[in-house]
């Protein structure tokens, strides 16, 4: 068993709820060569069971407001919710459910899992590093696990093709930084 997996607060599986003030899902495109442009949905909710004695059996389901999300400016926002991208009026949630768990090192994995945006579902891959899991320092009923994931993807693959239109991409890159606590 890796070591990260024999972990002293989680000796058996257990079931984690994201906290929505310590998770953040953020994104960065390539903005017609000038810059990169970086953004975030500020509203996630989801849920995951580890069992640390068999990670790979682990399960996980994340879903994110499409009008949420938040590039630093409202008009463009506005737009981003629109039917020529996230179309949030008709499909309001991005979903990520894993199907297969794989763990690569000590604090490391990857977590594969079907994407559905704007009504489109297709497989993509995260690389996951494991950051702590312990105790609130002021509450020691409460325990947290952190996790760090990133990877990227061809909005394309999801017929936003006015992202390419837009002179954006092709490429997103995704980070994700969440903290869950123990149920």
């Amino acid at each position: 068993m890796p070591p990260f997996l024999a972990l002293p607060f989680a000796a058996t599986a257990a079931t984690y709820e994201l906290d929505p003030a310590h998770t953040w899902v953020q994104f960065s495109i390539n903005h017609a060569g000038w810059a990169q442009a970086v953004g975030q949905f500020r509203s996630t909710s989801g849920t995951f069971d580890f069992d640390p004695a068999n990670a790979a059996a682990s399960t996980l389901s994340v879903t994110i407001d499409a009008a949420s999300i938040d590039t630093n400016d409202a008009a463009r926002d506005e737009h981003l919710r629109s039917p020529d991208f996230f179309n949030a009026a008709e499909f309001p949630s991005l979903t990520f459910t894993a199907t297969a768990i794989e763990v690569t090192g000590e604090k490391t994995g990857k977590i594969t899992g079907d994407l559905t945006m704007v009504g489109v579902t297709k497989p993509v891959t995260l690389d996951v590093t494991f950051n702590a899991e312990a105790p609130l320092p002021w509450d020691a009923s409460i325990v947290k696990a952190g996790f760090t994931a990133t990877g990227s993807i061809n909005p394309g693959d999801w017929g936003m093709a006015k992202v390419a239109e837009f002179g954006l991409g092709p490429d997103v890159a995704i980070t994700i930084n969440a903290e869950a606590v123990k149920k």
